[in-house]
C-alpha cells in the first residue's frame, strides 16, 4: 500500500534503531551466556579438557628442563628415552585434549548461535509494521547473518582460548617463581611494557570494529536496495551516481576495516619484539646465574621455554580480546533489534472473532506518524454489512493510513475504531486479519510454488480449491501453460511470471482466504483492458456479500462504490455515492470533470 507518512515513520511511538553505542562488555557477553546456558555440561567437559591440556602444556617445558639437567648429570644412563618417552606421552594427550575442548566448544557455540538467530528472526515476527517501514531489508540481512556468524566464529575460537590463556598464564608464573623468583622478576620487567601496549592497541580498536560492523550493514543495505531498484536506476539513467553513492559507502567500509586490523597488526609485532627482549633477559641474566652456581643449564632451558609460553598466551589474549571486541560490536547490533519494542499486545478484554459482519465505523479518529504533524483529523464514517467504500484523494491525503488503522497496523491517537459494533481494540489483531484480504497494487509471491503462493490465503486449502481460486481469478489458464504448471516455482520477487500475471495470483489468494473485509490498492493497475474486464468480474464476486475497501481503483468501480470518502490533507472533505457526490458539486465533481470520460481515476488518488 502507499500512503501518507511513510518517510516520517522513524520515531513514531518510539520506534527507530539507534546509532551503536559503545556498550558495556561485560552486560553483552552476560546476553550471549544467556544462550549458552543450557549447555553448562558440555561447557564443564570444555573447562576439563582447557584444565587438562594447559596443566600438560606447562608440564612439558618443567620435564624439559629436568631432562637436561638429568642427561649431564648421567650422561651415559638411559635417561635420556625415558624421559623423552615421557615427554611424546604429554604432548599427545595434550593434543588429544585440545581436539576435545575445541570438538565440544563448536558444538555449544554452533548451538547457541542457531538460538541466537531463532530468537532474532522470531521476534522479527512480533515487530509492528513501523519498524519494517523505516529499516532497510540489507541491513537486516546483515544483522541475522553477518552479525551473528561473527559472533559465531569468535564462540568457536575465542572462548577457549582466553581461558586457555589465563591459565597457562598463571601456571606458567607460578612455576617460574618456584624455579627462579629473581630470573623470574626479570622476566616479567616487560610485562608493564606489555599492559599499557595493549591499552593503547585495543582503546583504539574496539571503536573501529563497531564502525566497521556498523558500514558493513549499510553497504549490504545499499546494495540490497539497488538491486530491487535496478530497472527505476536504468530508466533514469542513474547507473553513474549509484556507483559514486557506493564508492562512498565501500570507502567509509575499506577505512574503518582498515584502521581496525592496523591497530590490531600492531599486537603480533609488540608480541615478538617483547619476547625477543625476554628471551635475551633470560639468556644473559640466566647465563650469569648459571656461572655462579645460582640456577642449573636445565633451569635455563626450562625458562627459555616458559617466557615463549607466557608471552604466546599474552600475544593470544590480546587477539582474542579484539576477536571479542568485534564479536561485542556484531552482539550489539543483534540485540538492538531484539530490544525493540514488540508490536502492542491484544487488551486483556480483547476476543477472538471467527466471522464478521463487517460493519465499520470510524469515530473521530485522529492519528499522526510524528508528534505534531497530523496524518487524520477527525476521521468519521459508518460503512454497512457488504458495502463497497472507496477512498480518493491526492497522495498523502491519508488513504493508506485508514487501511492501516483498520487492520490494526498503528493505533488512533484519538477515537474509536468500531467494527460489528466492538471496539478494534476489543479484537484480537490474529482473528481481525485473519478475516481480512488483501490485494496490493505490488503483488508479493514468495519463493515457492504458484500452488503455494495461491494456498498462503489459506493453509488447509485443498488443491482444489487452489485450482478453483486461480479459475475464478483467470489465473488457472497461464498457470497450465507453464512447464510445471501449479508447480513451477516463483522467486520471491515473483520472477518467472509477469507483473499482471503475478496480481492475478494475489487475487487468487484472496479469493480462497474467503475474508470478511476485503482491500483493494490499485488491485488492476497492472492489468491490460481485456484482462481487467475479467478480473473486475472476479472482484465483483469476491466482493459479494462482503464489505471492500477501494483505493485508487477503476472509475466504474468508483462509481458504483456505496460510499464515497473524499479525503484532502487527512480530513474527509466530502463522503456520499458517486450521484450525490456529483450533485453536490465540489471536490469530487471537480476531479471527475478533470478526468473527462477516462476509464481510470488513477492519477487522482
Amino acid at each position: 500500500m502507499k500512503g501518507h507518512g511513510r518517510s516520517k515513520i522513524r520515531h513514531h511511538h518510539g520506534i527507530g534503531m539507534k546509532t551503536p553505542e559503545v556498550h558495556n562488555i561485560g552486560s553483552t557477553l552476560k546476553r550471549i551466556w544467556v544462550y549458552m546456558a543450557d549447555e553448562k555440561v558440555k561447557f564443564s567437559f570444555v573447562l576439563i579438557a582447557i584444565v587438562s591440556s594447559s596443566a600438560l602444556s606447562l608440564l612439558g617445558p618443567y620435564l624439559l628442563g629436568l631432562t637436561v639437567d638429568l642427561v649431564i648429570a648421567e650422561p651415559e644412563g638411559s635417561t635420556l628415552l625415558t624421559m623423552l618417552t615421557y615427554l611424546l606421552l604429554i604432548y599427545v594427550f595434550h593434543s588429544a585434549f585440545l581436539w576435545l575442548q575445541n570438538y565440544w566448544m563448536i558444538d555449544i557455540a554452533q548451538n547457541a548461535v542457531k538460538k541466537m538467530r531463532s530468537h532474532l528472526f522470531s521476534h522479527l515476527q512480533l515487530l509492528p509494521v513501523l519498524f519494517f517501514q523505516k529499516m532497510q531489508q540489507g541491513e537486516l540481512m546483515s544483522r541475522l547473518t553477518n552479525d551473528i556468524e561473527n559472533v559465531s566464529r569468535t564462540l568457536n575460537t575465542a572462548v577457549v582460548q582466553f581461558v586457555t590463556s589465563l591459565l597457562t598464564i598463571t601456571g606458567t608464573v607460578i612455576i617460574m617463581l618456584w624455579l627462579s623468583p629473581l630470573l623470574t622478576i626479570l622476566t616479567l620487567t616487560i610485562v608493564p611494557v606489555m599492559y599499557f601496549g595493549m591499552k593503547w592497541i585495543t582503546k583504539r580498536t574496539g571503536p573501529y570494529f563497531k564502525k566497521q560492523q556498523r558500514d558493513l550493514g549499510e553497504v549490504n543495505g545499499y546494495v540490497e536496495e539497488m538491486f530491487s531498484g535496478q530497472p527505476i536506476i536504468k530508466m533514469f539513467s542513474r547507473e553513474e551516481q549509484v556507483i559514486n553513492d557506493f564508492e562512498e559507502k565501500n570507502e567509509a567500509l575499506r577505512n574503518s576495516g582498515y584502521y581496525a586490523q592496523v591497530y590490531t597488526g600492531f599486537i603480533p609485532k609488540l608480541m615478538n619484539m617483547l619476547n625477543n627482549v625476554s628471551f635475551a633477559i633470560i639468556v644473559g641474566a640466566g647465563g650469569l646465574l648459571a656461572l655462579n652456581g645460582f640456577v642449573s643449564i636445565g633451569i635455563i632451558v626450562t625458562f627459555t621455554t616458559y617466557s615463549r609460553q607466557f608471552t604466546r598466551p599474552l600475544n593470544d589474549l590480546a587477539n582474542q580480546f579484539n576477536m571479542i571486541l568485534s564479536a561485542v560490536a556484531g552482539a550489539d547490533r543483534v540485540f538492538q533489534v531484539i530490544d525493540e519494542k514488540e508490536e502492542k499486545q491484544d487488551e486483556g478484554e480483547a476476543v477472538a472473532v471467527n466471522r464478521m459482519r463487517g460493519e465499520i465505523a470510524f469515530k473521530s479518529v485522529d492519528f499522526s506518524y510524528e508528534d505534531g504533524q497530523k496524518t487524520l483529523s477527525n476521521i468519521t464514517f459508518r460503512a454497512e454489512p457488504g458495502q463497497t467504500v472507496a477512498l480518493v484523494g491526492a497522495t498523502g491525503a491519508g488513504k493508506t493510513t485508514i487501511i492501516s488503522l483498520l487492520s490494526r497496523f498503528y493505533e488512533p491517537e484519538r477515537g474509536n475504531i468500531f467494527i460489528d459494533g466492538r471496539d478494534s481494540e476489543k479484537i484480537t489483531r490474529a482473528s481481525l486479519r485473519n478475516q481480512m484480504g488483501v490485494v496490493l497494487q505490488d503483488a508479493t509471491m514468495f519463493h515457492t510454488t504458484i500452488r503455494e503462493n495461491i494456498r498462503y490465503g489459506r493453509l488447509e486449502a485443498e488443491d482444489e480449491e487452489v485450482i478453483e481460486a486461480a479459475k475464478s481469478a483467470h489465473a488457472h489458464e497461464f498457470i497450465i501453460n507453464l512447464p510445471k504448471g501449479y508447480d513451477t516455482v516463483l522467486d520471491s520477487d515473483g520472477k518467472g511470471v509477469s507483473h499482471g500475471q503475478r496480481q492475478l495470483l494475489s487475487i487468487a489468494r484472496a479469493m480462497i482466504a474467503a475474508p470478511s473485509l476485503l482491500i483493494l490498492d490499485e488491485a488492476t493497475s497492472s492489468i491490460d483492458t481485456m484482462t481487467e474486464m475479467k478480473i473486475n468480474a472476479a472482484l465483483s464476486k469476491l466482493m459479494e456479500g462482503r464489505t471492500s475497501f477501494v483505493i485508487a481503483h477503476r472509475l466504474h468501480t468508483i462509481r458504483s462504490a456505496d460510499l464515497i470518502l473524499v479525503l484532502e490533507e487527512g480530513r474527509i472533505i466530502e463522503q456520499g455515492n458517486h450521484h450525490s457526490l456529483m450533485e453536490k458539486g465540489g471536490y469530487y465533481a471537480d476531479l471527475i470533470q478533470t478526468q473527462g470520460s477516462v476509464n481510470r481515476v488513477s492519477d487522482i488518488t
